[in-house]
């Protein structure tokens, strides 16, 4: 599922389908938003890259019975997010209502807000995990989320951050808990792979905020070797990935 609003969801679409078209086994549908009628009572793994698509009640339901019943779902960057964009010709201020419902904790985080795009270091939580194993800590310029957290998480790959966000009711903080960017959360007999890295955005993807041309193209960790590494990882963990219940730790096939 690729869609929404503010991204360029057509250059994360093609890639994410070009790696999902190197697993000879894997046969993909693509969606836009939830409206997927029943493609998730025979699905295996969901994949979304979304930003401000939110679910509605039935959808929502949809979503927490697939992952209770075994379904795998690799959530990248905005899919945690509700987002309302500033009223015409009033403060340039984003809200996050609270409209994922259940989803928000099976997906384990609720989007509050960012902080400009700058260059941070994302820290390696787990060096012996297999979905990041041999990685070290890299230095990215994307979208450093603030979220609020629905624990317990596994979380795998961090960064720090306090400080203001800009532009948003909430997200502000003061603390220094570490800020997840990679993690797993498990919900009954399935589980969610969340890595919050990968903004893209195009000149034109902001037009509806009336910006007719950024005049420049974002890439996000999408140009990031490690980011790329970590991303097929996830997907093998997907489509191939199995879950020791005496251990608890993901392996992949």
């Amino acid at each position: 599922m690729c869609g929404g609003q503010w991204h360029d969801f057509d250059y994360a679409r093609l890639r994410l389908l070009s790696l999902l078209g190197e697993e000879p086994r894997a046969r993909t549908r693509v969606f836009e938003d939830y409206a997927t009628g029943n493609s998730l009572e025979r699905a295996d793994l969901l994949v979304t890259y979304t930003c401000n698509n939110r679910p509605d009640h039935e959808q929502q339901r949809q979503l927490v019975e697939f992952v209770a019943r075994g379904g795998r779902w690799l959530a990248l960057h905005g899919s945690n997010s509700a987002i309302d964009p500033p009223a015409p010709g009033g403060p340039r201020v984003f809200k996050t209502p609270r409209e994922l419902g259940p989803v928000a904790q099976v997906l384990g985080s609720q989007f509050l807000g960012h902080p400009p795009i700058v260059p941070y270091i994302v820290e390696v939580t787990q060096a012996d995990h297999p979905l990041v194993a041999g990685v070290r800590p890299f230095e990215v310029t994307d979208e450093l989320y603030v979220s609020k957290l629905y624990p317990p998480l596994n979380v795998l790959l961090h960064t720090t951050y306090s400080g203001p966000c800009r532009g948003f009711v909430e997200g502000d903080t003061t603390d220094d808990q570490p800020r997840p960017v990679l993690y797993l959360k498990r919900t009954g007999a399935g589980e969610v792979c969340y890595f919050t890295l990968g903004h893209c955005r195009g000149r034109y993807d902001m037009q509806d905020l009336g910006v007719d041309d950024l005049g420049v193209e974002d890439r996000g960790g999408w140009v990031i070797p490690e980011f790329v590494t970590i991303l097929e990882r996830c997907l093998a963990w997907g489509l191939q990935g199995q879950l020791s219940a005496a251990s608890g730790v993901v392996t992949t096939a």
